[in-house]
């Protein structure tokens, strides 16, 4: 197995990962305020990530200051995505968060070319429009009865492409572990301050929502974000953004088994040009370099 069908089956793992836990998003919204939940969320990624990060400096070749400027462009960039992304998934279904955050499929194209300065390959955007109709087709063939969290969601896929470029380019200093852990450090500064100063804090409202805040926490942002780091440096940030697309899927799973939601047979359809725009990515790797 080569390094990019090894960084490959990461992301999927990721965008598994990141699929059911809009469940554990949503649900959490019935006990705490988006920034408190995002700040906790991310204070214990950096936890988990910080003896691993140590383990990493080691053998570093650049010290951690010298991540450190684009670990901040990073948590600055996943403190305003995901705060837009958290107020809108308290109104919005799980199975919509989900096809609307894939949004980011289509503009992580653009927001690397414009950073970049590089064109994507033909295969990319051909599968970045298949990956779009595709979610089109899990919204029912129709979005124009979107809600206002609806419309929150959709904004921040314009953050989490810019985030993908962001941790791609992050890649040219050899550590990956090392800048996911400073960039949930500056989402935890900037997020806990936000909640002290806009939000309740209480702490039985904390226990209540232990459970997602830990699986979020712990899988769905250390584990994952950790994986995709790595996963960048063999994968450029257009293919990850097509392969992540595949969290529709599994969001679309976590809505019906946890929470009764369902889709009309152009739902089903739509899932379906969301695999063919995976596969138009996978079968042809050699149009896709590495960043």
């Amino acid at each position: 197995m080569t390094q990019t069908n090894r960084g490959d089956l990461l992301i999927v793992l990721a965008a598994a990962i990141w699929g059911f836990a809009f469940y554990f998003q949503k649900t959490a919204m019935l006990h705490v305020g988006p920034f408190l939940f995002l700040g906790l969320r991310a204070a214990i990624a950096t936890l988990a990530l910080l003896p691993f990060a140590t383990w990493e400096q080691r053998s570093a070749s650049t010290n951690v200051f010298a991540v450190l400027p684009i670990a901040i462009a990073g948590g600055v960039t996943f403190f305003i995505a995901g705060s837009t992304q958290q107020f809108g998934i308290i109104d919005a279904t799980v199975i919509n968060t989900g096809f609307l955050t894939a949004l980011y499929v289509v503009t992580t194209p653009f927001v690397f070319w414009v950073v970049e300065r590089e064109s994507v390959p033909r295969t990319g955007w051909i599968a970045a429009v298949l990956a779009f109709l595709g979610i089109w087709g899990l919204s029912g063939g129709s979005l124009g009865g979107l809600s206002a969290g609806d419309m929150l969601i959709a904004l921040a896929s314009v953050g989490w492409g810019l985030l993908f470029v962001i941790g791609a380019r992050s890649a040219r200093w050899g550590q990956p572990i090392t800048y996911t852990c400073l960039q949930f450090g500056v989402v935890a500064i900037l997020a806990l301050t936000a909640a002290l100063i806009w939000e309740d804090i209480s702490w039985s409202a904390i226990a209540n929502a232990r459970t997602p805040i830990l699986f979020v926490g712990l899988l769905s942002t250390a584990l994952t974000f950790g994986v995709m780091t790595v996963a960048l440096q063999y994968v450029s940030a257009p293919r990850a953004a097509v392969l992540l697309s595949t969290e529709v899927l599994f969001a679309t799973a976590a809505g019906m088994l946890l929470l009764d939601e369902n889709l009309p047979w152009i739902g089903w359809a739509g899932a379906a040009v969301v695999f063919a725009a995976i596969l138009v990515v996978r079968l042809k790797p050699a149009d896709q370099s590495p960043t």
